[in-house]
């Protein structure tokens, strides 16, 4: 997480017509335990909905809703960690984390579906500084509670960032799908590598407009999974991950 247009930015919708109970959570220094480097000092959380203002913020997660975050069993482990426990309507939402103080270094930003069963986490996204090394951008997500596989997108977008006036978008974004035991499942330069692939991205209505953006379309069982957001030939900027859940 840098400052100015280099703070991470986290998207996802809830599909459906029930609210759903979720927890945000912005993570940094509980980070150097698990051996990551430049891990945020001090997360700054805020929500968005449809407005220009924050429909929720927290800065140091005891703060305001510490009961509340206990009681979903998933607390941050360090107090300057960020959470916002919440009730959202259906629509698109978007957690911005950036650090107190102007503060920078490595983050993690995640949303936990907390009551499945009212509607579902469709899509969600990750928009960062994406540099080389460990600083590239990864995207965790969790298939659980469902009969069956699950039919799934992931995009890595970059140069088409530029129409939406993002400064310094990542020139030609990688992907790789792993497993939770880092197995690599899936690889994508150029979605239109494989026509296949580009097929079903584009059945799905979810194709890249742009050539040189990633796009990965496969079926996965329940599990963990990582996607691995980089830039070819160890290229940097601004680039957005994104994973879709079908449904099917």
């Amino acid at each position: 997480m840098g400052t100015g247009d280099n703070i991470g930015i986290g998207g996802f919708i809830i599909s459906g017509i029930t609210p759903k109970h979720v927890i945000i959570r912005a993570l940094g220094p509980s980070l150097t335990q698990s051996g990551v480097p430049n891990a945020l000092a001090d997360p700054v959380l805020e929500l968005y909905h449809s407005g220009p203002a924050p429909i929720a913020s927290n800065n140091n997660w005891r703060d305001t809703q510490e009961a509340a975050i206990k009681a979903t069993g998933i607390p941050p482990a360090n107090d300057l960690e960020a959470a916002i426990d919440t009730t959202l309507t259906p629509g698109n939402y978007t957690a911005v984390v950036r650090g107190n103080n102007s503060g920078t270094g490595v983050a993690l930003v995640e949303v936990y579906d907390l009551n499945e069963p009212a509607g579902r986490l469709a899509n969600i996204s990750t928009r960062a500084l994406v540099q080389t090394g460990v600083d590239i951008t990864i995207a965790g997500f969790i298939l659980g509670n469902q009969n069956g596989a699950d039919g799934i997108v992931i995009r890595g977008i970059g140069p088409s960032l530029a129409s939406s006036g993002v400064n310094n978008p990542l020139p030609n974004p990688t992907l790789e799908l792993r497993d939770r035991d880092g197995a690599l499942l899936a690889t994508n330069n150029d979605w239109q590598d494989d026509p296949a692939q580009a097929a079903k991205l584009s059945a799905a209505g979810l194709a890249p407009s742009h050539n040189l953006e990633a796009g990965i379309a496969v079926t996965l069982p329940p599990g963990t999974y990582t996607a691995l957001l980089a830039g070819e030939n160890n290229s940097t900027g601004i680039g957005l991950v994104e994973v879709y859940d079908l449904g099917q």
